[in-house]
């Protein structure tokens, strides 16, 4: 799929989202004042994303996001409430579900919700990996122990790459962020991800805010990010790089974002969950072993798809503070197998096995153009040249 493409197919989501029908959005609403009062989980905000479905308590004072997978719940993040309710609220939500006949599993819970369940034997864990945190008023400091670091922005701005901050106004629905968008997304190896990785933010900013880079007058690169406000800081919820963003853009944007949110006085940021890092330094809880060989397949075979490893090391060059543990957590003393089913699900959209088909389309896809490229790079040249390449970055200077 090119990226004219699936550019096309993001302007109806603008046009016709199910966020503009009037209930959802006084239920979006009522959820979003919840999220700005007590949202402390770096994924709080996303529940307000298109796609996934919001409980509010009996008392009105708590809000749960999920999505129906599998004959699970699977919650993003964890309850958003008071701290004092965090375990009444977790019951209340919990019994409502199983009034229904399903379980339910939470994707992305952080240290509260941990240490809620970690020593209750009718739960389990798996640690996910961890997401990389900042002041970002030392931020500075870490830019200072790299010095490869300090070289890529001065590449990008020797390019004449510039970034400033959009109002949101101004970046809702923007044809040139969406057309970065669409090529972002036809480089990724996976078909479209949902739930918690929601590509489509650009319809609904309101409180977030947005960076974009340009280079001689075109749009590039931009970063969305949505607030933490019980933490004072800010997700790096989306880093999106076009086709001719030169390399140090994407480090040049976060250099800036984070510049921008320390003059505000935000003191955290997270640049989000990092799958399957280790650096938090907790070990593995004990989990059975269908899960184990699972984790270790993933890890061996799973960077055709999704390059695990890349995106660690590209969020530990930033030097970050401290890293946070993040777990997923389900009913049943042994983590059950219709669990990571379900997350599979949530995050597809749809059937698991009909993403695991598309992304192993998608791959054969993409080595049979980068064999081609090799091949024949004359004709690569001429058609990047036209600005027809599909599928394909353009070569960066």
């Amino acid at each position: 799929m090119s990226a004219s493409v699936i550019r096309q197919a993001l302007i109806p989501i603008a046009v016709s989202s199910p966020l503009s029908n009037p209930s959802i959005i006084s239920q979006r609403s009522r959820a979003r004042d919840l999220v700005l009062r007590f949202g402390w989980n770096a994924t709080a905000y996303q529940i307000l994303n298109p796609g996934i479905e919001l409980w509010f308590s009996y008392a009105g004072d708590a809000v749960v996001g999920y999505v129906r997978s599998g004959g699970m719940v699977v919650v993003g993040g964890a309850p958003v409430c008071a701290p004092s309710r965090l375990s009444a609220v977790a019951a209340e939500f919990l019994a409502e579900a199983h009034s229904r006949g399903e379980k339910v599993c939470y994707f992305g819970a952080g240290g509260r919700l941990d240490d809620r369940y970690q020593a209750d034997p009718r739960w389990s864990r798996v640690l996910l990996g961890a997401q990389p945190v900042w002041d970002p008023h030392h931020w500075p400091e870490a830019l200072a122990k790299r010095r490869s670091l300090r070289a890529q922005l001065n590449r990008a701005r020797n390019k004449g790459v510039t970034v400033s901050e959009w109002p949101a106004m101004q970046a809702e629905n923007d044809a040139r962020l969406r057309n970065v968008l669409a090529q972002w997304l036809e480089t990724r190896h996976l078909p479209p991800l949902h739930f918690m990785v929601e590509p489509e933010t650009l319809s609904h900013l309101d409180d977030r805010r947005v960076f974009v880079a340009e280079r001689e007058g075109r749009v590039v690169a931009f970063t969305v990010l949505s607030p933490v406000p019980e933490r004072n800081g800010w997700l790096f919820e989306q880093i999106v790089r076009g086709y001719s963003a030169s390399n140090g853009t994407a480090e040049l944007l976060l250099d800036t974002a984070m510049r921008a949110i320390a003059a505000s006085g935000s003191t955290y940021a997270t640049l989000g969950l990092s799958p399957l890092s280790q650096r938090a330094g907790i070990t593995q809880p004990r989990q059975p072993l269908w899960l184990g060989l699972v984790l270790r397949l993933v890890r061996r075979s799973g960077r055709r798809f999704y390059n695990f490893g890349g995106l660690d090391a590209f969020k530990a060059k930033f030097n970050p503070e401290t890293w946070e543990p993040i777990y997923a957590i389900a009913e049943g003393a042994s983590f059950p197998p219709r669990a990571l089913y379900a997350i599979a699900g949530a995050f597809s959209g749809g059937a698991p096995i009909e993403m695991v088909f598309n992304a192993v389309v998608r791959a054969i896809r993409n080595e049979l153009l980068s064999l081609c490229r090799k091949a024949i790079p004359w004709m690569w040249l001429r058609r990047s040249k036209r600005g027809v390449t599909k599928g394909q970055p353009e070569r960066r200077a």
